[in-house]
């Protein structure tokens, strides 16, 4: 295998790991916001978008004769808990949980840019077919979370002066 192909390789399971990760972080996520049903709605259906972008990843991964890293997708996953656990001791965690969301979010299309342009430059038109896909959901996540995290603070800010407790979820 040629060396610029051995890093496709490693890129595609690093994307892979990192869907694996965003699952972990957005099941936490939607776990503890309860308050927040227009934010939870959206999470709940970028979760499912989630799922189906580890999945194609995988055929993909599969397709060219390799196969997901065991070691990366655990990595992935420990360290989304850790930073799930982190944010329930957080009196704002609906607000670290949106900052972490759009910068992971950020960090996915930097990642499926790169992996489109290796695929187009390596011949492998089906990967880069499903990396634009996963790339234009992506972009749509950010755009969302962008969108509404003025009115995600303005609503955490009512329930801090009336709720104190609760308003972290």
């Amino acid at each position: 295998m040629s060396e610029s192909r051995e890093w496709f390789v490693q890129w595609l399971r690093d994307a892979h790991a990192m869907e694996e990760q965003a699952e972990t972080m957005l099941n936490g996520q939607l776990s503890r916001i309860e308050n927040y049903s227009e934010l939870s709605s959206r999470i709940r259906q970028h979760l499912e978008e989630t799922v189906q972008q580890a999945a194609r990843l995988k055929t993909c991964l599969d397709r060219i004769g390799q196969g997901p890293s065991r070691l990366k997708d655990a990595g992935g996953k420990l360290t989304a808990m850790a930073q799930s656990m982190s944010g329930i001791f957080a009196g704002d965690e609906v607000m670290k949980g949106s900052l972490a969301s759009y910068t992971f979010e950020h960090m996915e299309i930097a990642s499926y840019t790169i992996l489109v342009a290796a695929a187009r430059s390596l011949g492998e038109t089906e990967v880069a077919r499903v990396c634009e896909q996963n790339l234009r959901e992506e972009i749509a996540m950010a755009d969302w979370l962008k969108d509404h995290l003025p009115s995600t603070a303005e609503r955490f800010l009512a329930r801090a002066d009336t709720e104190s407790e609760s308003a972290k979820r």
